[in-house]
């Protein structure tokens, strides 16, 4: 058996080469000097002057939609590789996710 292909010893041979590159790549870079004294470093405002640039986004607003987007693209990959068949057993699993997302979207949405 060729050891070389196992996912944990080829795990450590792509680190070491990753970390070889990130070395040589370091070296080669361009080093820029930092000069906070001109206003080459801060953050662009349209010529307006901001002490904290740093944004707080809210995920509050953006969380429905994805999980909306998830359990939607998780429902159909399930009924589009459904069997065929008409086994009941094997029918049973995406008529449960249909179920399951159903039940998760009126959770989501609800006023």
């Amino acid at each position: 058996m060729n050891y070389l292909l196992l996912p944990p010893i080829l795990f450590f041979i792509i680190l070491i080469v990753v970390f070889i590159q990130a070395y040589f790549m370091k070296r080669v870079a361009l080093q820029v000097a930092k000069d906070t004294t001109s206003g080459k470093n801060k953050a662009y405002a349209c010529g307006e002057d901001v002490a904290d640039h740093r944004a707080q986004p809210d995920y509050r607003q953006f969380f429905p939609f994805a999980f909306f987007f998830t359990i939607m693209h998780v429902v159909v990959l399930v009924i589009a590789t459904a069997p065929t068949s008409l086994d009941l057993n094997l029918v049973l699993i995406p008529v449960l996710y249909v179920v399951t997302a159903i039940i998760g979207l009126l959770i989501l949405f609800r006023r």
